[in-house]
């Protein structure tokens, strides 16, 4: 399985008592959804590694989690920041309107106060609450532009388009030649 192939599920915290289990940060808007998970994969090195689950008990969006393998606290410290994955196919289907952010790499953004292209869609990121979209612009440069709802005017998953409000003189600021 590899990473591109898979999305992230959250994060092992900490260590939880003395048997081996951990405290799992789940970075997802249901945490709920995997109270019945099997498998994970975790994030060592380059590769993931499957861990099985022998129990997950879930409060919030924190889950302990006991694996298979793992029985004792140092083995559990030593998994402490691993991040962990599951296969894409795990995602639940949404709605035609709806996306996940994963989906929008490869759109065109599109300005709408001009109604013209900005720029394809290489990542995103979040810098403090704000995420944030990195374009690849037709010149070669790279553009960064602040994305929320309240900033999506539109999308068309078949055109693979994204319509946004951008800040006026944002786009200048990363366009002009002069350095």
């Amino acid at each position: 399985m590899l990473v591109d192939e898979c999305y992230q599920l959250g994060y092992i915290k900490k260590p939880h008592g003395l048997k081996g289990e951990v405290q799992v940060f789940l970075d997802t808007d249901e945490p709920n959804a995997y109270k019945n998970l099997e498998s994970v994969f975790a994030l060592q090195g380059q590769g993931l590694v499957p861990f099985f689950i022998e129990s997950i008990v879930i409060r919030g969006d924190k889950a302990i989690v006991a694996f298979e393998d793992i029985h004792s606290v140092d083995q559990a410290a030593a998994m402490k920041g691993a991040k962990l994955y599951l296969p894409l196919t795990f995602l639940p289907k949404l709605k035609d309107h709806e996306y996940y952010l994963h989906e929008l790499e490869g759109f065109e953004v599109i300005d709408a106060a001009t109604s013209s292209p900005v720029g394809i869609i290489k990542g995103l990121m979040e810098m403090g609450p704000q995420l944030t979209l990195m374009l690849q612009h037709a010149s070669g440069k790279e553009v960064l532009v602040p994305f929320s709802e309240e900033l999506q005017e539109a999308i068309n998953k078949e055109q693979r388009t994204l319509c946004l409000k951008i800040a006026d003189g944002l786009l200048d600021l990363y366009l002009s030649d002069e350095d």
